[in-house]
């Protein structure tokens, strides 16, 4: 049994992007959708079920062992960690015809269906910092879902959030439902995808039934690019298509969807195909926090924090200019508490944070890799 990564593959996984051609006709893979299968040799009919409870931690678990194979549909995949020499199959992927796993790559586990309204963490509109055009825009949202019965055809159905990531899309769509009480179906676009051509549309069609039964409710669909680019950025194959379809007709209204609001998010809305573009009335957009925000969202995660932090958090402000909120927390607070904590610190001095924002530095003049280095 061979899983030994290919040298080329771990020098091209640095230097693709989504969507890129490379001279030896390798192509960068946008999705993959895997089903566990178990161990090639069974042993006293030991036998494991493989579920995951946290969809966003199982990518960064697949990218981290599988980043720079390639693969095809109807190969395997053995978990070298966890569970030594447990197979995958590969059931589906995007390109059709295979590619190379990049640490953009998305990967879903085959499931029953994903049109659960799950649980998810609530949190107040206040507790959004910045945005303050967005959440201006979107008091109407929460007057709809407080009284949809007034607004009759004149009701705000399809909302767009754009913007870079990490700048509390996904928050202040969990704020909204929290703020009105209503149910959050918090969806990533690639979940609507199939393994069979027809799977994604039953998807669609049962998450807006199930919608449509416990409205008022808030639909919440992440990633949207990964489904929806525009045809001159790719070819759509035959089970993206029929899904962006049945998304369509959603939008549409045709099987009126009173009282339920589809929100979709994208980091790049003009790569967006223009039939689904023109499906939303408003589109909302989410900035980069500016000095005053960087300094309110470290202030807020300070007091969250395990570790208190001894430092005066003013003078990081303009080193974390272009900073998103959520890498104020997972790139800068959160490497720098575990920096504390690994030195047995029982505080985060301004020597932890100094030396993160040295590390991100020299990281960013790293980069772009050399390949003949």
């Amino acid at each position: 049994m061979n899983r030994r990564i290919n040298t080329n593959n771990i020098i091209l996984k640095s230097i693709i992007s989504d969507n890129t051609k490379i001279s030896n006709e390798i192509m960068a893979l946008k999705y993959v959708i895997i089903e566990p299968v178990g161990f090639p040799i069974r042993i006293n009919s030991e036998n494991l079920k493989i579920t995951i409870e946290d969809p966003t931690l199982f990518n960064v678990y697949a990218r981290e062992q599988w980043e720079g194979e390639t693969i095809k549909e109807g190969d395997y995949l053995f978990d070298n960690t966890l569970i030594p020499d447990y197979a995958f199959k590969v059931i589906s992927t995007y390109p059709m015809d295979g590619g190379i796993i990049t640490r953009d790559t998305l990967f879903k586990l085959k499931t029953e269906g994903v049109c659960e309204d799950r649980p998810f963490k609530k949190v107040k509109f206040e507790e959004v910092i910045g945005q303050e055009s967005a959440k201006k825009k979107c008091k109407i949202i929460i007057k709809y879902l407080k009284n949809p019965e007034i607004f009759g055809e004149w009701a705000p159905k399809n909302i767009l959030f754009y913007g870079p990531p990490g700048t509390g899309k996904t928050l202040l769509a969990r704020a909204l439902a929290t703020e009105t009480d209503v149910p959050l179906y918090l969806i990533k676009a690639t979940e609507l995808i199939g393994e069979h051509v027809g799977d994604g549309s039953k998807q669609i069609e049962k998450l807006y039934s199930q919608a449509l039964n416990n409205r008022p409710c808030i639909i919440f669909i992440d990633e949207l690019d990964a489904i929806g680019l525009s045809r001159q950025y790719q070819s759509l194959r035959g089970d993206v298509s029929e899904v962006v379809n049945a998304l369509l007709t959603e939008l549409d209204g045709i099987h009126n969807n009173d009282g339920v609001v589809t929100i979709a998010a994208t980091n790049n809305p003009d790569m967006l195909d223009s039939a689904i573009r023109s499906r939303f009335e408003e589109e909302i957009r989410f900035e980069l926090p500016d000095d005053r925000d960087r300094l309110m969202i470290m202030d807020l995660y300070k007091e969250k924090m395990p570790l208190k932090i001894k430092g005066n958090l003013k003078k990081y402000v303009e080193k974390t200019k272009g900073m998103s909120g959520r890498d104020i927390k997972e790139k800068f607070l959160k490497p720098a508490l575990h920096r504390a904590i690994l030195e047995d610190k029982k505080y985060i001095d301004e020597k932890d944070l100094d030396a993160v924002l040295s590390e991100l530095n020299k990281s960013k003049r790293e980069t772009p890799l050399n390949l003949y280095g």
